[in-house]
């Protein structure tokens, strides 16, 4: 489980989104440190030692991107950028430098909140060493490369096991279709997001009960795919 008093680091400039903010999260019992500069932000992040860091990119000092660079040089903690910028390509550039997740200015608590337990959860997971997934009625041994349901088992192939093992290893984060096509193909694949749409669309036909409306098999538009143990929201499959 996700402790309740875990740290969070906002870098914001905007006062108005540093104080929602801090009361959201600390209505749901996080402690909040905040940062108004990049520059700030990297000296609070590496005073505070926070669980996650929440970044805007659009600082008046640092580019955010220098900021998420400068925490993921010595921290593996879950970084969520916060920011208004929706084009898919500073997403890409903001997964590439380093960032874990992405939420588009305007936003609801409620779906920021759910971000942030997830990557507080990807995080326990990952220090844990767990390798068992639960989806639904299906459970996935990534050690012993075996699936089932609560009926039998189900086939996957070797490249089936190596997209869930690179999903379940950024459990809840965004990764990349470069970085899928990367881990699973090799760098000369890294362009065929072909690939990725056709086993993504067979392993939700194994896992999902409703593959055209994924709960567990996410997708981020233009970016990657998202395997998530509890939904945040259903998404059309893509």
């Amino acid at each position: 489980m996700t402790s309740p008093s875990a740290t969070v680091l906002v870098v914001d400039d905007e006062p108005e989104i540093r104080r929602f903010l801090k009361s959201s999260l600390g209505s749901a019992g996080y402690r909040t440190v905040t940062s108004a500069t990049g520059h700030r932000g990297t000296i609070d992040a590496t005073t505070h030692k926070p669980d996650l860091a929440i970044v805007d990119l659009g600082l008046p000092d640092l580019n955010g991107l220098e900021v998420i660079r400068s925490i993921r040089s010595w921290s593996p903690m879950p970084i969520i950028v916060l920011s208004a910028r929706a084009h898919e390509r500073v997403k890409l550039d903001a997964f590439d430098a380093g960032a874990d997740d992405y939420v588009t200015k305007p936003f609801g608590v409620a779906e920021l909140l759910a971000r942030v337990r997830i990557a507080l959860r990807h995080a326990v997971w990952v220090a844990s060493g767990s390798r068992l997934l639960t989806l639904g009625e299906v459970t996935i041994d990534l050690d012993a490369r075996i699936a089932r349901n609560r009926e039998s088992r189900i086939h996957l192939t070797p490249i089936e096991f190596r997209i869930i093992g690179c999903l379940a290893n950024h459990l809840g984060m965004v990764v990349t279709h470069t970085e899928l096509l990367t881990t699973v193909w090799g760098p000369t694949h890294a362009k065929d997001t072909h690939y990725l749409r056709i086993y993504m669309k067979q392993l939700r036909d194994k896992f999902e009960s409703d593959p055209v409306r994924p709960r567990y098999l996410q997708t981020e538009i233009g970016v990657g795919y998202r395997l998530v143990t509890d939904p945040i929201s259903s998404q059309s499959a893509v």
